[in-house]
């Protein structure tokens, strides 16, 4: 008989997730690649304690990527930098608010272009875009203040920071979603009657999403899904600068109109930047910017979101062939890509008023949908 092999340590989705919340809190964490360490923090979460413990240990770097680099000041010279990143010496008697500066234009703000930052050479491009990657993950900024390091097992332990191997990290975040099926209840709605929804929560405790059925499923019928990301602000509170409230609720009395329907909602704010940044772009759309604009600006590409999920839930519930509710070509190609079959793209045009007219327009010349 084999000895029993206790394992109760975390996996590499359970340190991704613990270096998630790290960084939300403000704790630094250890990435490596081969023979290169480096010891990163958000800038959005720093304390001066944290920033004097870097400086202790060595003088710290700035990344951010090469959208906000190009935001902070069009003059700055990117050719030396990896292709999405920006690496800049922290000088000496740079504060927290400084820092902030950099990485978030909405918070601190005078109006004026950077003319101090120099962009560095790097060596380490693979570390520096799999620590914006990690942030943009954790919904935080882009930025972040890194330090190189030769001792990283020892300052891991003495300090107990998360420490985790690039490889696996881009593994993780390459792999397709794997949501577990929850729990499914019966749910009486005003626009459809009753629906039948389930809860899926990711295995690498990212956030939970949720599939509403409607109807009688089949597998030899085509079911028309609604692929939906989370708007607090257009959904919850029925904002006017968004469409996704209207088609929210259209959606929902078309599906429980049809014989057989799902609604997927994908915690997905902000189209994946999260409702804080979502509201870092709302308010850089006060000041001129359209919502492309804006969300380059805070360093984020025009769309962060991954359709693949929707699909991962749909291959859960055994529906391999749907007709699609949306105007976005960007959801056919993920469902397609990931092997779900669209029959059709049935257009869901609804919710335009004279708020959110600038909005549907950069929707449909910057981002490609079918209005």
């Amino acid at each position: 008989m084999q000895p029993l092999t206790l394992n109760l340590g975390p996996g590499t989705s359970e340190k991704l997730a613990r270096a998630r919340s790290d960084l939300r809190m403000g704790v630094p964490i250890v990435l490596t690649n081969r023979n290169s360490h480096i010891l990163v923090v958000a800038v959005e979460t720093l304390t001066p304690a944290r920033l004097a413990a870097f400086r202790a240990l060595g003088d710290p770097d700035l990344i951010v990527s090469a959208r906000r680099a190009k935001a902070l000041a069009s003059n700055i010279d990117l050719s030396k930098c990896p292709e999405t990143i920006a690496q800049f010496k922290v000088p000496n008697g740079a504060d927290c608010k400084w820092l902030l500066s950099k990485a978030d234009p909405v918070s601190v703000y005078d109006g004026r272009p950077e003319k101090t930052l120099r962009p560095l050479h790097s060596d380490q491009a693979e570390l520096l875009r799999g620590t914006l990657s990690l942030l943009k993950s954790a919904m935080l900024l882009p930025a972040a203040l890194l330090l190189s390091l030769r001792n990283a097992d020892k300052l891991s332990a003495i300090h107990g920071l998360t420490q985790l191997d690039l490889n696996a990290v881009c593994s993780e975040f390459s792999r397709l979603p794997t949501p577990v099926h929850t729990v499914a209840a019966q749910l009486p709605l005003v626009r459809a009657g009753f629906g039948r929804m389930h809860v899926f929560r990711p295995v690498n405790c990212d956030q939970e999403h949720y599939a509403v059925e409607f109807g009688t499923f089949d597998r030899d019928v085509t079911v028309l899904v609604r692929m939906h990301s989370a708007c607090f602000t257009g959904d919850v509170l029925g904002s006017l600068k968004c469409d996704c409230g209207p088609q929210l609720r259209a959606a929902v009395e078309q599906l429980g109109q049809t014989e057989a329907g799902i609604l997927l909602y994908l915690n997905q704010e902000g189209r994946g930047i999260g409702l804080a940044n979502k509201l870092r772009a709302y308010a850089l759309q006060d000041r001129g910017l359209d919502t492309v604009e804006a969300n380059h600006h805070l360093g984020f590409e025009d769309d962060e979101r991954d359709f693949r999920i929707g699909a991962a839930i749909l291959k859960q519930m055994g529906i391999p062939r749907v007709r699609l509710l949306t105007n976005n070509p960007s959801k056919l190609a993920a469902l397609k890509c990931c092997g779900i079959i669209v029959t059709e793209r049935v257009p869901l045009q609804v919710g335009r008023s004279n708020e959110n007219a600038a909005y549907l327009r950069t929707k449909a010349t910057k981002s490609g949908h079918l209005l």
